[in-house]
């Protein structure tokens, strides 16, 4: 394959990137890990910063997050009669995870949180195959609704972290962090209306790799946590203390995970909608009986809950490559970067407005991949045109002002400030309880 640029036909350049070779899946697995680091890690920080775990303990979280992101990749991966979606997917920590974790933490202790993570990941393994019944009520005037919100409504992490990641900082949108994202976005949008063959479908990485640089030369960024960082780290069972099982905490966490899932099977459908898979009922079982081994394992290796990754969505339609091969290749990338945490360090050098400006092409991009589904939807029919109104607008509604729910039982809350739920949720509610559903599925 050549890696020259302007040398091929985008029908060239399709053909060429359905399966790359190993060093290209080595670079295009690089880009899914770039991708989803920041993400990953975050949740660990956020968690281990308000229980106040030692730097010594944040440390080994992060590396075991991270071997263990590789692993519930894998299981995703690989097919096999009772598990993996298989498709192109990247696992990472679940982000709506935070807040209860830290609760339960606080109030019954480390052991209780992790025990309750165990306890909603069994959950989850044993409703797979019920959850899965859903698949019907996901035409595509709902699954394109779901997509839709999913990108736009991750579009605010994106500009926060062009301004540099702390809206409250008093540099936040400096002229260099906003530079750093404008360099970034430039690059990747050049190269990908520009470039063919293998330099576009990584168009994304080099896009982060000239931000960094760029920052590098303004001084913005830092070598000490790659100094710092210890070269060898073994994720252990129950590192953290033996889990407790509380019923509370259990059914917390496993509202929570429902969350998850849905959330996953959005990601799911915006994948099969790109490789062109029909995910049956069987397939969506597994692929919710993978997340919940995930969420077990997280639980025994003193990481947290995990669910499918959005932006490795935009990733994939980016760069035009539908195989899984370099997503294997980054699940095992992932893993070296867990047990060699000096190299896992070397992704935090990235700054934070480079990421927010790959994340901002990134959401969009799933954003308009919902619109292309909802192009399919006959809008002529008024039960199809109020599905996509309301749940939309509800989704990013809430995106905007989650604060809407603040007197709602903690329970309740904890559910529909997610938008891409509220989204699910009243997408398929419309369109079961609006008549004509049944003469538009026999048309």
């Amino acid at each position: 394959m050549s890696f020259s640029i302007g040398t091929v036909s985008e029908e060239e350049h399709m053909e060429q990137v359905k399966q790359p070779n190993r060093i290209e899946s080595l670079f295009l697995g690089l880009q899914h890990v770039l991708a989803m680091y920041s993400g990953g890690v975050l949740v660990p920080l956020m968690i281990g910063a308000a229980l106040q775990f030692s730097a010594t303990q944040m440390a080994v979280l992060i590396s075991a997050d991270i071997f263990m992101t590789g692993i519930g990749t894998l299981l995703q991966l690989k097919q096999t009669r009772f598990t993996g979606i298989g498709l192109p997917v990247v696992i990472g920590s679940a982000i709506q995870t935070v807040t209860p974790l830290v609760n339960i933490g606080s109030t019954l202790g480390i052991g209780a949180m992790y025990g309750a993570t165990i306890g909603a990941g069994i959950f989850v393994f044993l409703i797979a195959g019920i959850f899965a019944k859903l698949r019907r009520f996901f035409p595509p005037v709902v699954t394109g609704s779901l997509i839709t919100v999913i990108g736009f409504a991750l579009v605010p992490v994106a500009i926060q972290n062009i301004g540099g990641g702390d809206p409250t900082a008093a540099n936040f949108g400096s002229p260099v962090d906003l530079s750093i994202a404008l360099v970034t976005i430039v690059t990747i949008v050049l190269l990908n209306i520009y470039a063919k063959g293998f330099m576009k479908a990584i168009a994304v990485l080099l896009g982060i790799i000239v931000g960094t640089i760029f920052a590098a030369f303004l001084g913005h960024v830092s070598m000490d946590a790659v100094m710092d960082a210890s070269w060898f780290h073994l994720p252990k069972p129950f590192y953290m203390g033996t889990p407790t099982f509380h019923a509370s905490a259990i059914i917390t966490m496993s509202v929570v995970a429902l969350t998850s899932l849905i959330e996953s099977t959005g990601v799911y459908f915006a994948l099969a909608d790109l490789t062109g898979d029909d995910l049956t009922e069987k397939d969506l079982t597994r692929g919710y009986r993978s997340e919940g081994l995930a969420v077990m394992l997280s639980g025994i290796f003193s990481t947290f809950p995990y669910s499918t990754f959005s932006q490795n969505v935009g990733v994939v339609r980016l760069s035009g490559v539908k195989s899984k091969r370099p997503i294997y290749f980054a699940a095992v990338m992932l893993m070296i970067i867990g047990l060699l945490p000096k190299f896992g360090a070397l992704a935090t050098t990235i700054p934070t407005s480079a990421l927010g400006g790959a994340m901002l092409v990134l959401f969009g991009t799933i954003g308009i991949q919902g619109i292309t589904i909802l192009h399919q939807v006959d809008f002529d029919q008024d039960r199809n045109l109020m599905i996509a109104a309301l749940s939309i607008g509800a989704g990013i509604g809430i995106t905007v002002y989650p604060q809407i729910f603040q007197n709602l039982p903690d329970l309740i809350r904890l559910v529909i400030e997610n938008a891409v739920v509220v989204t699910s949720i009243l997408a398929v509610f419309l369109n079961i309880v609006i008549p004509g559903r049944k003469q538009e599925e026999g048309a």
